[in-house]
C-alpha cells in the first residue's frame, strides 16, 4: 500500500459491479481509493487473484484487509452518516451470517443481479438527486398557501371580523384577561399587534403576498417561513373553522418546507440541492399522512371499514359531494368493496415502498396520486387533495423529468454533505431542529397506531412543547364511516307563521341543485354545519353566534350565504333537522331531483332577538311543521 487512503478492489469486467461501485462512489466520495482489481491487484499480492475475481476487497492503510459484505459496510462507514450498517454488522447476532450469505448469492449470480438492478433502478443506479424535484415541490407548496390563503381571506369578515361569527378580538381579549406574556406563545399569532378588520386583512395581504414569492422561487426560505408563519397566526384565531386536518398538513408541511429550501434572492431549477434530512423528514410526513389514514380505519371497530361496505354510504354522506358522487354512489356493491380493498392497499402498503428502489418508488407515487386524484373527483376537500400529491412529487428524483425540463446531472459532491452547501441551512441549526419535529412526529404516529408505553414520556414532552405551533399532527382520514346523512336547515320568518327556507352556497338545501365542484376553495361555514349536525346542538356554541349574528344583519355573515338570500335580518330563526339521501335513478329522470329528504323535527329552539341577545322565541312560534313534511316531534329541541 503506498496511499493513504484504503484502497477498494472490484472487478471492472462486470456490469453489475461498475453500476455499484458509481453509486458508492457517489456516496462516499474520493475518501477512498477505487480501482480494479485487473489493474491493482498487484498491490495486495497476499490475495489470490481468483478472490478478488468473487468479491471486492477494502484495504485500509494499516493492512487491514475485508471482502464482501464486511467490506462493502466498511467502505460506507466512511460516508457521513454511513456508520449504521457496520453497527449491525459487528453487533446485531445473525445480521453478519445473513449479510455474507446473501452478499456470496449476489455475486454468484451477477447476471441475474444486473438484469434485476437496470429493472428497479433503470439506468440511474446513481441517484440523479432531487434538485429540480425540491425546486418543483417549493413552487408547488406556494401555489397551495396561495389558494389557503385566498380561499379563507374571502370569507374571513363574515368568520372572524369584528362582526363575525367569531370575532377573533373577542378571543384575544379573553385570552389577555386570563394569561400573561405565556399567552403569546399559547397562541402565536401576529394578531396579538391587532386584530381590526384592517389588520386581519393586511395579514391575509402578507400571506397572499408570501406565497406569490414562494411560488416564483423569489427567496424561498423567507418565504417558506412567511407563508408558514402568517397561516399559523391566522388559522389560530379562526379556531372551529380551521381545524381540519389539512389545515394542520399545511403547516406541518410548510415548517419542514422552511429548511428544504434555499436562502437565496432567487431559486433556478436545479441549483440547489436539497438537505437529505428534509427531504426525508417531508417523505416521513408523507408516510405518517398515509398509513395513520389506512391505520384508523382498521382500528376504529367500525365494521363498514372491516366488512368493506364504507364506501357505499361515503359518496352521499360527505361533507360536500359534488354531482358525480352521485353517480358513484349508485354503482354496483361489488365495485365499492373493490375500490375499499384498492384504497387499503394504497394507503396501508404503498407508502413502505418509499424507501425501496426508485422505480418500485415511482409506482407507489404514482399510486398515492392516483389515489387522490379519485378523491377530488368524487369529493370537496379543500387544498388537501393538491397538497397530499404536492408531497408525492417529493418521491421522484430529477431524472424523472422530462429532459426539456430539467438537467438530470448528478451532484458534484455526496448528497449527504449538501446540508452544508452555500444556501442551505447551517449543520448545527438544521440537525437539532428537524430532530425535535421528527420525534414529535414519531410519538404522534405510534399514539396513531394506540401505543403509549411509559419510556415514551420524553417524546410526549417534546410534542407537548410544540403544540401551540400546530405543526406535528396526527392524521387519519375517515376514521368512522357517517351512514345517514343529516342536514341542519335554517328557515326565517316574520311573523312565526310563514317560513322559508335559506339557502347556503354549496351544502345540500334545496334537492333539485345539482351539488356543484367548490375545491380547490373551501368554504369553511358550509362544512361547520356539516359537523354541527352530527351532534347535539348544546355542543356547537359557534352556531348560535352564527344565527345571531343572521338575525341582527351582519353584512359580513350574511355574505357566507347564497347571493340574495338575506336582503334584510329576519325576526325568527329556526333550524330544522333533515335526513338527506342521493335519490335513486328512477326519481332523478322523473323529477330532476338529485336529493330525497326527510323531515325529523327542530334542531334547536326557534330563536330571535331579545334586548340585543339571542334568545328563545315564545312558546308556539315555529311549531308548525314545514311545508310538504310529516307532522313529527317539532318540540323535542325545547
Amino acid at each position: 500500500m503506498t496511499s493513504a487512503r484504503p484502497l477498494l478492489l472490484w472487478d471492472g469486467e462486470c456490469s453489475f459491479c461498475r453500476a455499484w461501485v458509481e453509486r458508492g462512489r457517489h456516496r462516499i466520495g474520493e475518501r477512498i481509493e477505487w480501482a480494479t482489481y485487473q489493474e491493482a491487484g498487484h498491490r495486495v499480492p497476499s490475495v489470490p487473484r481468483e478472490q478478488l475475481a468473487r468479491a471486492v476487497h477494502l484495504v485500509e492503510p494499516g493492512g487491514r484487509i475485508s471482502r464482501g459484505a464486511e467490506a462493502v459496510f466498511r467502505a460506507l462507514a466512511l460516508a457521513p452518516a454511513g456508520g449504521g450498517a457496520l453497527a449491525l454488522y459487528r453487533y446485531l447476532p445473525g445480521f453478519a451470517a445473513i449479510s455474507e450469505g446473501c452478499y456470496a448469492w449476489i455475486a454468484a449470480h451477477r447476471p441475474l443481479a444486473d438484469r434485476v438492478t437496470r429493472a428497479i433502478w433503470g439506468p440511474h443506479v446513481v441517484p440523479p438527486g432531487e434538485r429540480w424535484t425540491s425546486w418543483l415541490f417549493l413552487r408547488l407548496l406556494g401555489l397551495v398557501f396561495l389558494i389557503a390563503f385566498v380561499s379563507l381571506w374571502s370569507q374571513a369578515m363574515g368568520l372572524i371580523g369584528r362582526d363575525g361569527i367569531l370575532p377573533a378580538s373577542d378571543l384575544l381579549s379573553a385570552i389577555r384577561s386570563r394569561y400573561g406574556p405565556e399567552r403569546m406563545w399559547l397562541l402565536p399569532t401576529f394578531a396579538w399587534l391587532g386584530a381590526s378588520d384592517t389588520a386581519l386583512h393586511a395579514m391575509f395581504a402578507a400571506g397572499t403576498g408570501c406565497s406569490l414569492l414562494l411560488a416564483a422561487g423569489v427567496a424561498p426560505a423567507a418565504s417558506a417561513l412567511g407563508c408558514w408563519a402568517l397561516y399559523l397566526s391566522l388559522s389560530g384565531i379562526t379556531r372551529e373553522f380551521c381545524w381540519f386536518q389539512w389545515d394542520s398538513l399545511l403547516l406541518e408541511a410548510g415548517l419542514l418546507a422552511v429548511f428544504l429550501a434555499p436562502w437565496r434572492w432567487w431559486s433556478r431549477p436545479g441549483s440547489d440541492p436539497p438537505s437529505r434530512l428534509a427531504l426525508w423528514a417531508l417523505r416521513a410526513l408523507l408516510f405518517k399522512l398515509f398509513v395513520s389514514s389506512a391505520v384508523v380505519k382498521l382500528t376504529s371497530g367500525d365494521p363498514n371499514w372491516r366488512n368493506l361496505t364504507a364506501l357505499e354510504y361515503h359518496y352521499q354522506t360527505q361533507c360536500l359531494p359534488p354531482w358525480t358522487a352521485w353517480y358513484f354512489h349508485h354503482l354496483a356493491p361489488g365495485f365499492q368493496k373493490l375500490s375499499a380493498v384498492n384504497m387499503f392497499v394504497i394507503e396501508g402498503l404503498a407508502p413502505f415502498l418509499i424507501v425501496a428502489p426508485r422505480r418500485i418508488r415511482f409506482v407507489a407515487a404514482l399510486a398515492m396520486i392516483g389515489l387522490q386524484g379519485l378523491i377530488a373527483a368524487t369529493g370537496n376537500y379543500g387544498f388537501f387533495n393538491l397538497l397530499a400529491i404536492a408531497l408525492c412529487v417529493l418521491l421522484l428524483d430529477d431524472a424523472a423529468w422530462p429532459w426539456g425540463w430539467r438537467k438530470a446531472r448528478p451532484a458534484a459532491r455526496p448528497a449527504a454533505v449538501t446540508a452544508s452547501a452555500p444556501g442551505r441551512w447551517p449543520p448545527w441549526l438544521l440537525r437539532p431542529a428537524l430532530t425535535l419535529l421528527l420525534l414529535a412526529s414519531g410519538f404522534e404516529m405510534i399514539q396513531t397506531l394506540g401505543v403509549s408505553p411509559g419510556w415514551l414520556a420524553p417524546l410526549r414532552a417534546i410534542d407537548g412543547a410544540l403544540a401551540p405551533l400546530r405543526s406535528v399532527s396526527s392524521y387519519g382520514l375517515f376514521r368512522v364511516m357517517t351512514t345517514k346523512r343529516a342536514e341542519i336547515v335554517l328557515e326565517a320568518s316574520e311573523d312565526g307563521v310563514a317560513w322559508r327556507e335559506l339557502s347556503f352556497r354549496w351544502k345540500p338545501g334545496d334537492v333539485m341543485k345539482r351539488p356543484a365542484f367548490v375545491a380547490p376553495h373551501q368554504p369553511r361555514l358550509d362544512w361547520q354545519m356539516w359537523f354541527a349536525a352530527l351532534g347535539d346542538y348544546r355542543s356547537q356554541p359557534w352556531f348560535f353566534a352564527f344565527c345571531q349574528r343572521l338575525l341582527s344583519g351582519s353584512p359580513g355573515v350574511a355574505a357566507l350565504m347564497a347571493p340574495g338570500t338575506l336582503a334584510t335580518p329576519p325576526r325568527y330563526l329556526r333550524a330544522l333537522l333533515y335526513d338527506y339521501r342521493f335519490s335513486d335513478a328512477a326519481t332523478r329522470r322523473a323529477t330532476g331531483a338529485w336529493w330525497v329528504r326527510r323531515f325529523e323535527g327542530l334542531y334547536c329552539p326557534v330563536m330571535t332577538m331579545s334586548a340585543g341577545q339571542l334568545a328563545p322565541a315564545p312558546l308556539g312560534i315555529g311549531d308548525a311543521p314545514p311545508a310538504g313534511a310529516a307532522p313529527g316531534d317539532t318540540t323535542r329541541a325545547r
